[in-house]
């Protein structure tokens, strides 16, 4: 991904609206079709910091994001085994704005892949490419006023996992199973849609500290 694609999502956050609320995975999922998670992996050793973020490292990222897979994906009990891999490609990790006139949102960028176990074949040939806001936030606050940088983190790996699933649901062929319908997700983009995030206005007065 160009950085300049990456600066659109930060102009985009500036504006974007409140995310949805966590939803509880302590239950058991109806099931995707045959699927079984085996492994996930996650990479971030190339992904790009956008402006105006906190620094996040790439273990971090791998950390973060190969939990919230795992608690959320690790509940389905198919009977078929699955990998799942994972580039984080782009992140922006909100730092501190001005209440109403800057107040950045938190947004991550990540490449996804299915492989089945038994073939160790690719569903996908081409990674699968989500933007994925964080769930959070009063309307006029950004996250970096109202939650710790490890929140942040968590909170974008959290609402990752479930952009993959709700993608799996939309897709359930790929899993032996039957494609559902979902409903829309502000805060979950599949793909990268660069025309609607640059139109986005850059507001000024950023507070550039940690």
């Amino acid at each position: 991904m160009r950085l300049k694609s990456l600066a659109a999502v930060a102009l985009a956050v500036v504006l974007s609206a409140c995310g949805a609320p966590r939803d509880d995975i302590s239950g058991t999922p109806e099931p995707i079709g045959t699927f079984r998670l085996a492994y996930n992996f996650a990479n971030a050793d190339h992904a790009q910091k956008g402006p105006l973020s906190r620094d996040v490292t790439p273990a971090e990222w791998k950390a973060a994001v190969e939990g919230a897979i795992q608690d959320r994906l690790g509940r389905y009990e198919g009977d078929a085994w699955f990998h799942i891999a994972v580039g984080v490609q782009g992140y922006v990790v909100a730092r501190a704005g001005i209440p109403i006139v800057y107040s950045p949102k938190s947004v991550l960028i990540i490449g996804v892949t299915f492989i089945e176990d038994a073939t160790q074949e690719k569903l996908n040939e081409e990674p699968i490419q989500l933007t994925i806001f964080e769930p959070c936030c009063a309307p006029i606050l950004g996250s970096g006023l109202t939650r710790t940088r490890e929140e942040q983190i968590d909170g974008l790996a959290f609402n990752a996992a479930r952009a993959i699933e709700r993608y799996m649901r939309k897709h359930g062929d790929l899993f032996g199973g039957q494609s559902e319908a979902v409903e829309d997700d502000p805060t979950i983009i599949e793909g990268f849609d660069a025309a609607a995030l640059a139109a986005a206005r850059a507001h000024r007065g950023a507070d550039t500290s940690n």
